[in-house]
């Protein structure tokens, strides 16, 4: 089958970022805006055309889907070790390909209202363009310095849009903050494919990827080098686990997500929310198989810890959050720790291999829910002109469609029955349940405070105090509405797709079933966080005030977000600009620089002094070659007659 035409579904979205960005100053921004739908409307299009192809017509092969790839050598290294440029579309790219193009182009859509009036609203939809195509061509790339080519791009994509505002210093400071940080990160992940490429031979996917079935083991095989106890494919694994780390806000490297709500709304739901936060969790899915079969999933365990500690963590500092798209960040980085633990407790084939599909599929309903989320919060912020709770109750007086929608979004990310949001979190509980009972406790706890820290935000914004505003809120224009009610469609009806039969490790698919004792657990303690947020925030009382005191240091220190901002300004201020790179500094200025320096003026001086000689006079070098001589031949007489 010629898959020739997905190399569109890129193209598409960099033709209009060319278009744009070299014509801004031409074309009236309206205009840009119907340009930048257009390109993702199409670049859509082609994707469901793809993905109905695939999954309906000629992907499947006895039983199981099969990786196609179209691609061409770039740069040849060795007959084996060489660097291509294609395409590869199997199930859970064709998933991201719809994730991205949904959610892009429902951005696309409300940024025409939302941005209306901007100065650069034309460079606005460039970088949206831009960043889509990187996301389309990190999703299809065929082999590791592939994706990794255009990981680095949407990383440039991201420092664009955060940095948006590029007068406003808070927006510059985040910017390089989620630029410098993820960029330590991706040190690890390109260290891990130089040490894969000179172990295996190979970056391609396929070759890397490659199960033999008979005996449960990868067909590669390389030599058992050893490193500190560890074999050094998986400090590989681990290295490139980095990476996803940095990109999907992993603790500890998660510090540069709330500063990047800086960026305007409609970016923090596109990028830090369905898009570019999901790439690591991606990461992990397209190596799944070596993760998995590489020293008996030794770094997918570590994914799993990392993960199931990273959603806790989030959750407990979301929980006191008063910036409403702050909250939202910290709730991405608990849902994203979700996926990550489940593909760390899962297995490979058939219905074991249930933490991957759970994992693909709340990658899936997450992006829908949490766009909707953060879209949602913009159509407030538009009306309110704050990001703060405490300027914000009683909303649904005002704006009835973005309450309906944010109320089912909320539900959603709760795991209230029969959104998508239950499905899918069903689904990761369970594999964790049947793999390890202390995430599986975990993951039901922040299920519980998933639930209060929504409805604490729902109820704040639309319910709570009677606040009386100077001008009276009003609904978004339909612009902004529109991707709303597409987005809290696709929230309620999104859980009802047959996941398991079409993404799953093994590519065999299988027959998931709802496993009710666990699905009651977790709609149980959802009800209670639920609950507890009506109790104390639906009316407006002191409740929240007295509880918050009776914590008193904790719940200091978790308004703080545990003070690990200050733990690496410390370390970088004091301990590495202060105590290591200022004495390297005076030492470079003081003796390297000062030895060089003294050479030059020494230099200088002598010259300065026999200058004179040269000085191109006849006279003069008559005067010195006549008393040369007198000289000499007084030193020779003298010698003779002695």
């Amino acid at each position: 089958m010629d898959i020739t035409y997905t190399i569109l579904i890129p193209l598409i979205p960099l033709a209009v970022f060319l278009l744009l960005g070299i014509f801004s100053q031409k074309i009236k921004p309206a205009v840009s805006g119907y340009i930048g739908v257009a390109g993702l409307t199409t670049s859509l299009i082609l994707s469901f055309y793809t993905a109905y192809q695939y999954f309906f017509v000629y992907g499947k092969v006895d039983g199981v889907y099969q990786a196609i790839v179209k691609k061409t050598v770039w740069m040849n290294f060795t007959d084996t070790l060489h660097i291509d440029m294609g395409v590869l579309i199997d199930p859970i790219s064709i998933m991201m390909l719809i994730v991205v193009s949904i959610v892009s182009l429902m951005v696309h859509i409300y940024s025409r209202g939302y941005m209306k009036g901007d100065d650069g609203y034309t460079r606005f939809f460039a970088f949206l363009s831009l960043f889509s195509f990187s996301m389309y061509g990190l999703v299809l790339a065929t082999n590791l310095f592939q994706i990794y080519i255009f990981w680095e791009l949407v990383g440039v994509s991201s420092f664009l849009l955060i940095g948006y505002y590029y007068t406003k210093p808070s927006a510059v400071s985040a910017a390089k903050k989620a630029f410098i940080v993820t960029r330590f990160a991706d040190l690890g992940f390109l260290v891990g494919i130089l040490i894969i490429g000179y172990y295996t031979g190979t970056y391609d996917f396929g070759t890397l990827n490659a199960v033999n079935h008979e005996t449960g083991t990868l067909f590669l095989d390389w030599a058992p080098t050893s490193f500190m106890g560890l074999s050094v494919i998986t400090w590989a694994l681990l290295l490139i686990f980095i990476g996803g780390a940095g990109k999907s806000a992993m603790f500890p490297l998660h510090i540069w997500l709330p500063d990047a709500m800086e960026g305007p709304t409609p970016v923090s739901a596109l990028i830090h929310a369905a898009t570019m936060v999901v790439a690591g969790v991606y990461l992990v899915a397209r190596l799944f198989p070596m993760f998995y079969f590489v020293e008996d999933g030794y770094a997918l365990n570590i994914v799993a810890y990392v993960g199931a500690f990273s959603s806790l963590f989030a959750a407990i500092i979301a929980i006191t959050q008063t910036d409403i798209k702050r909250v939202l960040a910290f709730s991405t980085m608990s849902q994203i720790g979700y996926m990550m633990l489940a593909l760390g407790v899962s297995k490979y084939e058939g219905h074991e291999g249930v933490g991957y599909m759970a994992s693909m599929f709340h990658l899936f309903t997450h992006a829908m829910f949490k766009a909707l989320l953060f879209l949602g919060a913009g159509s407030v912020i538009h009306a309110v002109h704050s990001n703060y709770l405490k300027d914000m109750g009683s909303l649904r007086k005002y704006m009835p469609i973005t309450n309906i929608t944010f109320l089912i979004a909320a539900l959603a990310i709760s795991g209230f029955p029969l959104t998508s949001g239950f499905f899918s979190k069903d689904e990761i509980l369970v594999a964790a349940f049947e793999s390890n009972k202390l995430i599986y406790f975990s993951g039901v706890l922040v299920a519980g405070l998933t639930a209060f820290y929504m409805f604490r935000l729902y109820f704040g914004i639309f319910w709570g105090k009677d606040t009386q505003y100077k001008h009276a809120p009003h609904e978004s224009p339909i612009s902004m509405t529109f991707p709303l009610m597409v987005l809290a469609l696709i929230s309620l009806l999104g859980g009802f797709i047959p996941f398991s039969k079409y993404v799953t490790a093994d590519r065999a698919g299988f027959e998931a079933h709802l496993n009710y004792p666990l699905a009651a657990v977790a709609v149980s303690v959802g009800l209670i966080g639920i609950a507890l947020a009506w109790v104390f925030y639906k009316k407006e009382n002191n409740l929240a005030s007295k509880f918050s005191n009776a914590f008193g240091a904790f719940y200091k220190w978790t308004y703080n977000k545990f003070y690990i901002d200050e733990v690496y300004l410390f370390v970088t201020k004091k301990i590495i600009f202060n105590l290591i790179a200022a004495p390297i500094a005076k030492f470079d200025k003081k003796i390297v620089d000062a030895t060089m320096e003294g050479i030059g003026n020494k230099t200088v001086v002598i010259s300065n002094r026999i200058k004179g000689m040269q000085s191109g006079k006849v006279q003069d070098y008559a005067f010195s070659f006549i008393a040369g001589v007198v000289i000499l031949a007084i030193l020779f007489i003298y010698l003779w007659t002695n």
